[in-house]
């Protein structure tokens, strides 16, 4: 199994996927490797690339937001899932307007927010998903939703990680871009979904490749057998993975896929 991070790894800084890129992808799924997307991104904002690599051809899955959806591509099937309580995305939103920051959710495939910032426009040009201003974020938010991010200035939230880590230790944190700080369930990141899905394909831990550049994947680059950062990894964690390859602008997967399947 190759497990692919999508923003600044898979893709290019304007979110396509390059042709060296997709080629080797569909080489690797030709000798029978599961390509599988895994990302903090909506399912929704997720599928045409899945597609465009003819995931559901190779009956292939998606792991969302982060983990805490698993799905798959032809028949798009939930097969797993995992939600905040409403009580922890109101309490997350406490914490926010104390630490001064924006906060996002999801809704029927709209992004939920009290504000407007920079780095919720950042959010919709990713997604394609429309926004929602509300007057009041705990009135709309009225069930379970899948995450939460907290959004602000990089700087000032890198301090905030281990702050919300300490504060909410019943929550997963982690960092996805350096101005999306995101919470989850206990427990749901992307190497627990990975490994729900490897025991389901009867898939073995050393059998699996993850590539990542982010706070987010770094529990998959540790779980995998292969673990692999493209070059623009958060600098903290260039030493946290087996081997480092091109940047996502320089077809890293390619890069990836050439050397340790293809090969």
């Amino acid at each position: 199994m190759l497990v692919l991070d999508m923003d600044d790894t898979l893709l290019t800084d304007d979110h396509k996927i390059s042709e060296r890129n997709k080629n080797a992808i569909l080489k690797a799924q030709a000798k029978g490797v599961y390509v599988v997307l895994a990302s903090g991104r909506p399912t929704s904002a997720m599928t045409a690339y899945a597609k465009e690599l003819e995931l559901d051809r190779n009956d292939s899955f998606i792991i969302s937001f982060n983990g805490a959806i698993i799905s798959t591509v032809k028949e798009d099937l939930i097969l797993f899932e995992q939600k905040l309580t409403i009580e922890q995305i109101h309490e997350l939103y406490d914490y926010s307007v104390k630490m001064k920051t924006d906060i996002i959710t999801y809704l029927d495939n709209e992004i939920i927010s009290e504000t407007d910032s920079e780095y919720i426009e950042i959010e919709k040009d990713i997604t394609g998903l429309p926004h929602r201003k509300v007057p009041s974020f705990k009135e709309a938010i009225n069930r379970p939703t899948v995450k939460c991010i907290l959004l602000q200035e990089p700087s000032y939230l890198k301090g905030l990680e281990e702050d919300l880590k300490a504060a909410m230790p019943h929550l997963s944190i982690a960092m996805s871009k350096p101005f999306f700080l995101e919470a989850a369930q206990q427990g749901i990141d992307k190497a627990a979904s990975l490994k729900l899905l490897a025991s389901k394909l009867n898939i073995h831990q050393s059998e699996i490749i993850a590539v990542g550049n982010a706070g987010n994947d770094l529990t998959m680059i540790e779980y995998a057998g292969l673990g692999v950062w493209v070059d623009n990894v958060t600098p903290e964690l260039r030493d946290r993975a087996n081997a480092i390859v091109a940047s996502n602008n320089n077809d890293g997967v390619a890069e990836v896929i050439e050397r340790y399947i293809l090969n």
